[in-house]
């Protein structure tokens, strides 16, 4: 019977973590879209900083966005994780070991990614500075979005993203060796699970400036393709195939943008092309 009610209470548990995961994601997403609906619509006027010098209050709006994006980002991705923990420390509290909500894993993890977002919001106002963001927060810069892609594509071959990922693509084996009791224990572990994501995805949350930081699509896209380089069975190969591809749009990014600029400027006015030279006569008509 008490393995019977302890499998109920698990699985009770699992339900419980799945939904307020599902709803935390959910909300996050809702407003983001409402972010970006309200730039598109209005030009960056609801909540969003304007195209001249940032203040105080343009900066704690921009980081509120960039973390409420990152929790739509990685929770879906961290959600292994926490179910890990979550039914680990159920199992223990048969051993009377005082329960731990999961929430205070969770909080751990997240603390980690609000402190990325001050960083990303630092990004962002310095290349809001030096004019290098539209007002949909995308890379005027060929040359930036080039190196942006080559850094990405370059860091997903990297030994540290490698030890990073595997972190992230083994709760179990993140658990066994992580383990810490109480709730100061499972923060501090919430804290290291969140520097293991951090580490593995920050160079991915980069790429956000190249096709536009409010470009819901292109969101999506790299919370999908964060979940899957986790949780799916060829997830690492499919990262460093990725970053072959990254690395070959930043070199025919940049390219294009070198060819570019090497080509000459035609000054109208001052050299007719062949053929169009003046006939006799023609001028005295």
């Amino acid at each position: 019977m008490s393995s019977g009610v302890a499998e109920i209470a698990l699985r009770r548990d699992r339900i419980i973590v799945l939904s307020s995961l599902a709803v935390i994601t959910a909300l996050s997403w809702v407003y983001v879209s409402y972010l970006a609906s309200g730039m598109q619509d209005m030009g960056m006027e609801m909540a969003m900083p304007r195209m001249q010098a940032w203040g105080v209050t343009d900066f704690a709006l921009t980081f509120v966005m960039w973390a409420v994006m990152m929790v739509a980002m990685m929770t879906p991705s961290a959600a292994p994780m926490i179910l890990m923990f979550a039914g680990v420390n159920r199992r223990r509290q048969k051993q009377q070991v005082p329960y731990v909500p999961t929430s205070v894993f969770l909080l751990g993890y997240l603390v980690i990614w609000a402190a990325f977002s001050i960083l990303a919001t630092a990004a962002q106002w310095g290349l809001h500075t030096v004019s290098l963001l539209s007002p949909m927060m995308v890379s005027t810069s060929p040359v930036l979005g080039g190196i942006l892609l080559l850094i990405a594509g370059i860091y997903q071959w990297t030994p540290l993203k490698h030890a990073c990922l595997s972190k992230c693509r083994s709760p179990l084996g993140f658990v066994l060796n992580e383990w810490r009791e109480g709730r100061w224990g499972a923060f501090l572990m919430g804290l290291k699970h969140g520097s293991y994501c951090t580490g593995c995805c920050w160079s991915l949350m980069a790429l956000l400036f190249v096709a536009g930081v409010m470009n819901l699509l292109w969101v999506a896209a790299i919370a999908g393709f964060i979940l899957l380089e986790k949780v799916a069975p060829a997830g690492h190969r499919m990262g460093r195939a990725a970053g072959v591809l990254m690395v070959a749009g930043g070199v025919v990014l940049l390219g294009l943008t070198l060819w570019g600029g090497m080509q000459p400027e035609m000054n109208p006015g001052t050299e007719s092309e062949p053929g169009m030279e003046s006939e006799p006569g023609m001028g005295s008509m």
